[in-house]
């Protein structure tokens, strides 16, 4: 089963460094696309930056997504989300094959 663990997030020199744990429970790391998400305001759209993993998972296929996003924003307008990544493939925003961290 593909789920979040827990989320840090600490702030320094003008940025959020996100890092998730993510299990991904017997998927390849490359079939998922793994981000954070910030709903757009003042007009603007979503600001969506891919996370990258650690090469080696840290345990029971537990890998750790990490990200800088500067922080103009409060890091609690940001959330993790998990959705599966093909070149070929569109996703809607709001497709039922996002995971979205809570």
């Amino acid at each position: 089963m593909l789920r979040f663990g827990e989320m840090k997030v600490a702030t320094h020199r003008g940025n959020h460094v996100f890092a998730v744990r993510v299990y991904l429970t017997g998927l390849d790391p490359n079939t998922v696309r793994v981000e954070v998400y910030a709903d757009g305001v003042n007009g603007e759209g979503p600001v969506r930056q891919e996370m990258m993993h650690e090469q080696e998972p840290v345990d029971a296929n537990g890998y750790i997504y990490r990200i800088p996003v500067p922080s103009i924003r409060p890091a609690t307008d940001y959330a993790a989300r998990v959705m599966p990544q093909r070149p070929s493939a569109k996703v809607p925003l709001q497709a039922a094959q996002i995971l979205r961290q809570r």
